[in-house]
């Protein structure tokens, strides 16, 4: 659905999207309202989103998936990158035909929906980052050390869980790398260009408190990254501060969510007018 044309009603699917050398597990509810594109925390699931997905109901055409070698049905790839989860998005886009659309990331999913929504101007109705692309230092050698002990202590438990879908079918280092690479692409010399490049309604949902593997108020001062760039950036600001914290944000504060897609659907619309 493009600005400006006739709604376009498409039909409910679900079935896997073929990406590079995997297939992606993909969910279109169809209908003819504004596309939203949900975009899922690192090793999380579109599972996730249900919450929010319910709470906007059936006026707006959800799309979820899963990534690479997360959930219980997308393939294993060589490639898990930050790039090639960007390349991803456009992939499923393309799968259901949808040519603008309003990109929702949580954590992980937030930094990849501001990377896309930067480099698609045009195509990006607007974006909602929840809880994450904070732009901020927090990547160290020290802390580098602390993600690779992480996972693999993690590694002993895990595999019992994938056949669940819980976690990924991921190695200890894969998934340790994934993640050091996401604090390399959160450093404000990466970061802030990304931000400052944004040209479409963009707001944050901001949870408080620590996320899983942070010490102390880590999680907190990461968050205040985010006050510059909404200082310099008018497209950008934030929707809420919720009382949840970074793991239960989807789940307990699903009506802030969804109060801030609709928040960017309507400044579209009104920048339609």
């Amino acid at each position: 659905m493009t600005q400006n044309s006739t709604p376009v009603t498409a039909a409910a699917w679900t079935g896997m999207v073929p990406v590079d050398d995997t297939a992606l597990a993909v969910a279109d509810t169809g209908g003819s309202g504004v596309p939203v594109l949900y975009l899922n925390g690192q090793f999380a699931t579109q599972g996730y989103w249900r919450r929010v997905i319910s709470e906007l109901g059936p006026d707006w055409r959800h799309i979820t998936y899963d990534e690479r070698a997360r959930g219980r049905r997308s393939g294993r790839s060589k490639d898990y990158s930050f790039e090639a989860a960007v390349r991803d998005v456009d992939a499923v886009l393309a799968a259901r035909g949808v040519e603008r659309a309003l990109v929702i990331g949580w954590s992980y999913g937030a930094v990849v929906a501001v990377h896309w929504a930067a480099r698609n101007p045009a195509r990006a109705v607007g974006a909602v980052l929840v809880d994450g692309a904070f732009p901020y230092d927090w990547l160290d050698d020290a802390m580098e050390v602390r993600i690779r002990k992480l996972f693999r202590r993690m590694s002993v438990f895990t595999p019992l869980l994938r056949p669940t879908g819980i976690t990924p079918r991921m190695s200890a280092t894969e998934q340790a790398d994934t993640n050091i690479e996401l604090g390399r692409l959160s450093r404000a010399s990466e970061l802030d260009p990304v931000l400052d490049d944004i040209a479409v309604p963009t707001r944050y949902v901001i949870a408080s408190g620590a996320s899983f593997g942070s010490h102390g108020d880590e999680q907190e001062r990461i968050r205040t990254g985010i006050d510059a760039v909404t200082a310099r950036n008018p497209h950008i600001q934030v929707s809420a501060k919720v009382a949840a914290n970074h793991g239960a944000i989807l789940r307990k504060e699903f009506v802030a969510v969804a109060a801030a897609v609709r928040e960017v659907a309507a400044l579209d619309g009104e920048a339609a007018e």
